[in-house]
Order: C-alpha cells, then sequence, then structure tokens
C-alpha cells in the first residue's frame, strides 16, 4: 500500500501536486510555490476497477470540485430518476487518472465495486471539505495525538 505524505513530491507534470511542474522556485507574485494550493490527490481503491481485458486499475488522482463540477449533475437525466446516481456522475467529473486507463468518466465510475465507490465517496468528502487527506487521531493507549494520511489507506493500517 502506497501512501503519499503531506507536502511529498507527486509525480513530475501532475497538475497541483508539490513535485509537479512549475512547483519549484516562486510564482509570479514572489510567494513560495509552497503556499500554492493544491488540487489535486492522489488515492489507492481498496479493491480496484478491472477494465475489459482484466486489467486491475488501483492507483489514481482526484482534483477539487468546482461549484460547476457539481451543479452539472442536477440536470443529468439519470440523476433526475435516480438522485443517488449523483455521486456517480460527480465522481465521473473530478476523478483525473487511474491506472493506465485513457480516460475516467461516470460509465467507469458505475462498474466499480461499491466498496471502491464508497472509498471515493469519502475521498471526494474529506479533500473538498478539509482540503487535504489527513485525519487528527489519538492513540487509544497513551493518548497521544498524531496525524495519519487517509489517501489509499485500508482498513487495519495506520
Amino acid at each position: 500500500m502506497r501512501r503519499e505524505a503531506p507536502g511529498a513530491p507527486g509525480p513530475a507534470g501532475a497538475p497541483g501536486l508539490p513535485g509537479a511542474a512549475g512547483a519549484g522556485g516562486a510564482g509570479a507574485d514572489g510567494r513560495s510555490s509552497a503556499t500554492a494550493l493544491r488540487t489535486e490527490f492522489e488515492f489507492e481503491l481498496p479493491r480496484g476497477y478491472v477494465d475489459g481485458s482484466g486489467t486491475v486499475h488501483r492507483i489514481g488522482a482526484m482534483r477539487l470540485s468546482t461549484a460547476r463540477d457539481e451543479l452539472v449533475p442536477l440536470r443529468d437525466v439519470r440523476v433526475r430518476e435516480n438522485p443517488a446516481y449523483l455521486s456517480v456522475v460527480l465522481l465521473g467529473r473530478v476523478i483525473t487518472r487511474l491506472g493506465t486507463l485513457p480516460d475516467v468518466h461516470d460509465g467507469t465510475v458505475e462498474q466499480m465495486f461499491a466498496s471502491d465507490l464508497a472509498f471515493l465517496q469519502d475521498f471526494y468528502r474529506q479533500i473538498n471539505a478539509e482540503g487535504h487527506t489527513r485525519a487528527a487521531v489519538a492513540c487509544p493507549h497513551c493518548e497521544q495525538s498524531f496525524e495519519v494520511e487517509l489517501a489509499g489507506s485500508r482498513l487495519g493500517e495506520s
């Protein structure tokens, strides 16, 4: 299970990720890029999406949602007929990559395992509400407080 530490370098060229093209040095206003807004977050699906050829895709990225991302699906006929479909359409808009798939869309999300869909819904809420994928926790034995990285975490791992 791979996890990205907060502020750890991401893949080169990935927009919005630390370590991405243009992420080094100062911006046009002279501020350090360390203060730049992170808009894309990596994840690892618990099970993985299985494509038509049987290849399992687990590593992906999701960008922050815009107001448009949340409004456009409301006009979708599938969402009007079944409001539960909103998350499928919304996730299809904000997942920027998944494994080696050339394109991720609502049809891709529709074919995911329920556990992966639940993971992505939680991940979406986490990055859009908090702006990061860390959570503050406390040890039940010593009561020491610390942060854990939630991106790609599985049950039982810390």
